[in-house]
């Protein structure tokens, strides 16, 4: 911990005025403050033991890691904050004790897809990605970034996450509008022109989704797709994490084309599990999941891309049914008006 912060006698109303971010390490950690006047080392010794379980963390952590957290937030603030370039899979076993012959480089900008059956390990290897396995998970794989050892601070941080996730279900229960959202984000995250950036994800998510939403929209009455929509577009543009994990996107009703360039546009390492063909072959290269392991490597081949042309004609085929049965329309006009 840099400096002698003493921030254990501040109120919780203090301490968010003087760290706008802070907000950010109670969410993360599912915390909830209902007193903001309540001082902050009452606060966290009043916690109780089922709260401590909850969150995974022991009582006496909670201050030095709320510290590293601003740490590491003036990190952000002062332009030095660590840059993942590339994160590196090395194989371990998979549940038959076989070994991984895998030793795979991820660089920015890159997406990856990962494919096989429900059960088959996917969730396994996303969290030994994110937890940066060093032979100490029961795959014993090995994570590195930047093609070294990640130093413990990392590895060991609340606050630092590696990966950020997009899955299934987007459920919102705050009482705010998307704008109001957006901006709470993008003040915590400390940028610059606040308007400005609410503005632009708020017209990238609307690009993605397929029906829109305004900035008055209250993020409880999103749909299934727009919410997914705006959290992409929010992921691109104010998450820290390097990594982005995105859990069947074939089933958000979004532009997924459009979603998986916006991220690859701001040089995120997109990972992609995915049942999709579309998606998989939208990947550089996929990795083949089965009995928990990573039992093959497949390199996008320059064949499947052109069939990928395909597959998207005809998504788009189905997109226009789907949209004339939502509208009422009748199956065998919209398979008479195609073929035509």
């Amino acid at each position: 911990m840099k400096g002698q912060r003493k921030i254990e006698r501040l109120t919780i109303k203090q301490l968010f005025r003087e760290y706008p971010y802070v907000g950010d390490f109670f969410t993360s950690i599912g915390l909830i403050v209902d007193d903001y006047w309540r001082i902050l080392q009452d606060y966290f010794d009043n916690l109780t033991d089922d709260n401590l379980q909850d969150i995974g963390i022991n009582r006496g952590d909670l201050l030095p890691q709320l510290n590293l957290f601003i740490d590491h937030m003036e990190q952000i603030r002062n332009g030095s904050d660590f840059e993942v370039e590339s994160i590196t899979i090395l194989g371990g076993y998979n549940k038959l004790g076989e070994k991984e012959d895998v030793n795979i480089t991820i660089k920015r900008g890159e997406i990856v897809s990962i494919v096989g059956p429900t059960g088959s390990g996917k969730s396994r290897l996303l969290a030994d990605i994110e937890w940066m396995a060093q032979n100490d998970t029961p795959t014993r794989r090995q994570i590195f970034l930047n093609e070294k050892v990640p130093d413990k601070s990392k590895r060991f941080s609340v606050e630092y996450k590696l990966v950020a996730q997009l899955s299934q279900n987007m459920n919102f229960i705050m009482d705010l509008t998307v704008a109001e959202f957006v901006r709470m984000h993008a003040e915590s995250r400390l940028v610059e022109n606040v308007d400005k950036l609410v503005k632009e994800i708020i017209e990238q998510g609307n690009s993605l989704a397929g029906e829109g939403f305004t900035y008055d929209t209250p993020v409880t009455s999103l749909s299934g797709g727009q919410s997914r929509a705006l959290m992409v577009a929010d992921t691109a543009f104010l998450s820290n994490s390097p990594i982005i994990l995105i859990d069947e996107l074939e089933n958000a009703g979004i532009d997924k084309k459009r979603a998986l360039d916006l991220l690859v546009k701001k040089e995120k390492i997109v990972l992609v599990a995915t049942h999709d063909p579309i998606l998989a072959l939208m990947g550089h290269r996929r990795l083949v999941i089965k009995d928990g392991g990573i039992s093959r490597v497949v390199n996008t081949t320059a064949k499947e891309k052109k069939n990928l042309v395909l597959l998207r004609k005809w998504d788009a085929e189905l997109l226009k049914i789907r949209e004339s049965l939502r509208k009422g329309g009748i199956i065998e006009e919209v398979f008479w008006e195609y073929n035509k």
